[in-house]
């Protein structure tokens, strides 16, 4: 008997194909699915791999660890790529990777599979994963060894075969969703001066059609972690879920991005990441509030550099867990809590509270309490611009 298969299932089309095609060719397949806040009910996708020959589905609640162990760590180092990709995405990777690895030692499996292609990042993002947890294992790319070519030689290969085939979605799009945003890709997105159709998006309303008031919400975070919403402690996951639905009503976080992928094509995303958008920018705010200049401006060096592990799929790397330590140091004091107006697209900090301030309103007024020492600004301003005042 051939080496048994892990297979990382979505139950889409390219995946259920994967199925068949390992088995025909002699090897025992595990369909592996890990539940990251896909707002999917996985059971249809269960029978359809056991009819197309998986002889057992191992479905994963991961949601849990994918908010603390991976979104955590990314929102506490201010990782956002490019500017405006939150890697909801990229994110999810190295956890599902992890979790691959680990069904494949369960059942003493000696392949694991997935179902991307050739020219997108997860490929990297899973199989570098892979190859630093587990050498040993051998990885197979079906989407790039196999004849098909096409979504039409896919179904024709199930139907031959009198094989469920996966309901086709009516969208014209791919999309990757989970707890932490959606990624948008392909149909008339792929021209850059097209504007992004309203169908596009998945969560958010448009932001001119949002409701005019306002609505604000306080986020309470404990050393970097949002610990509350509105006074109320709250575990990670319910607060990323309860934000996205109050951001998504008020089209926060939407991005259009011409992105530059990792295997070295530009592409064109779009991005909806309510909960995200927010807790970046209150978590950011409460950073200014706390925080020195010059770890401020060496944080936002390290964020960028963060961002790209992520986006590069460097998760279990050295450098990673070295800027963790550093990420880990800088947010002890980094407790607080933030106010933010949601309002037709934008989400804005209008009050911030730490005991940990750094701010002295005795020093920053311009009332008659002001205790600055404005004399000693001559001085300084000689000093400071020394090396430039020629003689």
């Amino acid at each position: 008997m051939k080496p048994k298969v892990v297979l990382a299932y979505s139950g889409g089309l390219d995946t259920s194909v994967c199925i068949r095609w390992f088995k025909e060719a002699g090897h025992p397949v595990i369909a592996f699915c890990a539940d990251v806040g896909q707002s999917k009910d996985l059971e249809p996708a269960r029978r359809r791999a056991l009819v197309l020959g998986a002889e057992r589905v191992v479905i994963r609640d991961l949601r849990k660890t994918f908010a603390q162990e991976y979104v955590l760590p990314a929102l506490r180092a201010g990782a956002v790529y490019e500017g405006k990709y939150l890697l909801a995405t990229a994110l999810s990777r190295p956890l599902i990777a992890k979790a691959l690895a680990e069904t494949a030692r369960t059942y003493r499996a000696g392949v694991v599979a997935h179902g991307c292609t050739g020219k997108g990042n997860d490929q990297v993002r899973l199989e570098v994963s892979l190859r630093i947890l587990d050498p040993k294992l051998k990885i197979v790319a079906p989407l790039r060894e196999w004849e098909l070519r096409s979504r039409q030689e896919e179904v024709q290969y199930l139907e031959s075969r009198n094989l469920p085939v996966p309901k086709k979605s009516d969208s014209r799009y791919s999309i990757d969703q989970n707890l932490w945003g959606v990624s948008i890709e392909s149909g008339p997105l792929e021209d850059p001066w097209v504007e992004p159709p309203p169908e596009a998006y998945r969560w958010t309303s448009d932001p001119q059609k949002a409701p005019a008031k306002s609505q604000t919400v306080e986020i309470e975070f404990v050393q970097g972690v949002p610990v509350a919403l509105n006074g109320r402690k709250r575990p990670l996951v319910d607060l990323i879920q309860e934000l996205n639905r109050l951001g998504a009503r008020h089209g926060v976080g939407r991005a259009d991005l011409i992105e530059d992928r990792l295997v070295g094509i530009k592409s064109r995303e779009i991005y909806e990441a309510p909960a995200a958008a927010i807790l970046h920018s209150a978590h950011r705010e409460l950073e200014h509030l706390t925080l020195d200049r010059e770890t401020l401006f060496f944080k936002e060096m390290v964020a960028q550099r963060y961002a790209r592990l992520i986006y590069d799929g460097l998760w279990f790397t050295p450098l990673k867990e070295a800027l963790d330590r550093f990420v880990d140091s800088t947010q002890a004091t980094v407790t607080g809590t933030v106010r933010m107006k949601l309002q037709r697209g934008q989400a804005v900090a209008i009050g911030r509270l730490s005991i940990y301030s750094r701010y002295a309103k005795a020093l920053a007024t311009y009332e008659g309490k002001d205790l600055f020492d404005q004399k000693a600004a001559t001085g300084f301003i000689a000093l400071w611009g020394l090396p430039y005042v020629q003689k």
